[in-house]
């Protein structure tokens, strides 16, 4: 029974729909995931968390129009853990609430210490994971941020991935509708890799699609890559909604995506997720900034 619930987990962690056989290895998988799970039960308590910050760019005007906020997480003895490590545990044992408002409340707060600094305002997108976006006090915890922080909601973008969205629709338009009204931005995140299509996400309430990396990373040698991006950014342009490329990483992958007019890139050609202080020099120092008025 021990080895077939090692077996199961191992089998959970890899997505639905597949199965495991336990190999003797499996093992020191599982002590490791026992030994992550206690360590997480401390990290928020014990300020172990931190945010780092990555710009985002717009390949018209060359201004840094937002930043994403991301998690990470250095224990005092196993140093720095991997997101992809530990997301998925916090996810299931229900940690990621906690986790999640800790995120929302930090990056808004930076945010307007940003603006203190005399940084223009800028638009700060924040992961939301499914058990969060199902907790039905999600947008009270999105208020306290808003409202502890003083932060301008239409500031503030969630993002979701596709396959959050289309697993529960009604519950979905509902939430989004709810966000619109109080002037939060919402990104439909890591766009293509899931089983939605333009044409079923067109009903729901969102402002802006991200592509995911997995196609941005073969530009421009791949054709099917490039007609793939091509096709996504014209497909979403006649919904309205602002394009991001996720995983720029090269001149080349720039150049194509302003050539086939992509609004914005995200990735380390530009900028590396960095420190709060680093990100407001770069901020500071970049040259022409978004405005106010045209956040």
């Amino acid at each position: 029974m021990k080895n077939a619930d090692t077996a199961m987990y191992l089998s959970k962690e890899k997505g639905k729909n597949t199965y495991e056989f336990y190999v003797p290895g499996m093992q020191s998988l599982s002590n490791e995931r026992l030994v992550l799970e206690a360590a997480l039960r401390n990290a928020l308590v014990n300020n172990e968390f931190v945010l780092n910050y990555q710009a985002k760019l717009d390949l018209k005007t060359n201004r840094i129009t937002g930043v994403e906020a991301l998690l990470r997480w250095t224990h005092p003895e196993m140093g720095e853990i991997s997101p992809q490590q530990f997301i998925p545990l916090c996810e299931e044992n229900g940690s990621i609430i906690p986790i999640g408002r800790w995120v929302l409340e930090t990056a808004c707060r930076q945010n307007v210490e940003w603006q203190r600094q005399g940084l223009p305002p800028v638009k700060m997108a924040v992961n939301v994971s499914a058990r969060q976006f199902s907790d039905p006090d999600l947008l009270q915890h999105i208020h306290d941020a808003l409202d502890k922080s003083g932060m301008d909601p239409k500031l503030l973008e969630l993002e979701l991935t596709e396959s959050m969205v289309m697993l529960n629709p009604d519950h979905t338009i509902r939430t989004l509708t709810q966000l619109r009204e109080i002037g939060v931005r919402t990104a439909l995140d890591d766009f293509g890799v899931g089983y939605s299509s333009l044409a079923q996400i067109k009903g729901f309430p969102i402002d802006t699609l991200k592509v995911d990396r997995s196609f941005i990373r073969n530009l421009p040698e791949s054709d099917h890559d490039r007609a793939i991006t091509e096709a996504i950014i014209n497909m979403a342009r006649t919904l309205s909604l602002t394009v991001i490329a996720e995983g720029v990483e090269t001149e080349a992958q720039e150049a194509f995506l302003r050539g086939v007019s992509c609004d914005e890139s995200q990735g380390f050609y530009f900028s590396r997720p960095s420190t709060a202080k680093a990100f407001s020099d770069l901020l500071r120092n970049h040259g022409v900034i978004i405005s106010p008025d045209e956040v």
